[in-house]
């Protein structure tokens, strides 16, 4: 019989990569009864390190958080530079385009190299400076409340104004992807200027590194089969990966 502590440790790195363990198959690997493995899965759901449910088991979703922008930058910088050029490749010539705020979407908006005539909205005073350095973009910066961590609006002066416009596409993050809870943000505000952004776009396009994925936030966006392309890096589990892309989104793993 296999030591407890490596029975616990291989089930956890099995959760990181497939994203779903079941009972039968872990017992059946290790050598062991599915009664030992289901007495683990007690031990570790009481530990709040994974979920049970019907003879299988799911890592523990996360909260999303919205940490200062500076923090933001400190995470996966390498993944978010490389999933800022994957998106930066599907703006296509005279595109009209609206961006969120976030480390992610400033990398991406610093990327871009506009073709044509490009109209842009932005929540993000920030991202407005950076597009308005662009040739060829027109920027229409939406108004409301200054969010002072993100230089970034999120009101119903903003919302309201929304309504109102029409873009190709959509380039927008989040705090937390999931299956179940679907694109989320940290803040309920956030995520509300987000919905109208989706509706007044037909192509969303979300920019989201892996450690993004099982975090679920208070605000609620959309169901990831709204978004039409994911753009993440290759932290994303494989399990995870053809789970999104059976809602049939396009997904671009950098």
């Amino acid at each position: 019989m296999t030591d407890i502590h490596f029975r616990h440790q291989y089930i956890q790195e099995q959760l990181e990569l497939k994203g779903i363990i079941r009972v039968e198959e872990i017992a059946r690997k290790l050598g062991v009864t599915g009664a030992t493995i289901r007495r683990d899965l007690r031990i570790l759901e009481s530990q709040h390190a994974i979920q049970r449910g019907h003879g299988n088991a799911v890592p523990v979703k996360r909260k999303a958080t919205d940490p200062p922008l500076n923090e933001k930058y400190k995470v996966k910088p390498f993944e978010k530079l490389r999933i800022a050029e994957a998106a930066a490749k599907l703006l296509d010539e005279n595109d009209s385009f609206m961006v969120t705020s976030g480390s992610t979407i400033e990398a991406f908006v610093r990327k871009l190299e506009p073709r044509g005539e490009h109209f842009a909205v932005s929540a993000s005073i920030h991202l407005a400076r950076l597009l308005l350095g662009k040739s060829g973009v027109e920027v229409f910066l939406l108004g409301g409340r200054i969010i002072k961590d993100s230089l970034s609006v999120r009101d119903h002066t903003s919302i309201n104004t929304l309504s109102g416009l029409r873009c190709n596409k959509l380039f927008f993050s989040c705090d937390g992807f999931d299956l179940q809870a679907g694109v989320t943000s940290a803040y309920l505000e956030e995520s509300q200027l987000n919905i109208e952004m989706v509706k007044a776009c037909p192509q969303r396009i979300l920019l989201a590194d892996s450690s993004k994925y099982g975090k679920v936030g208070f605000g609620r966006t959309c169901d990831l089969r709204d978004i039409s392309v994911l753009i993440t890096d290759s932290g994303l589990s494989r399990k995870a990966r053809e789970e999104i892309e059976m809602l049939g989104v396009k997904l671009i793993v950098v």
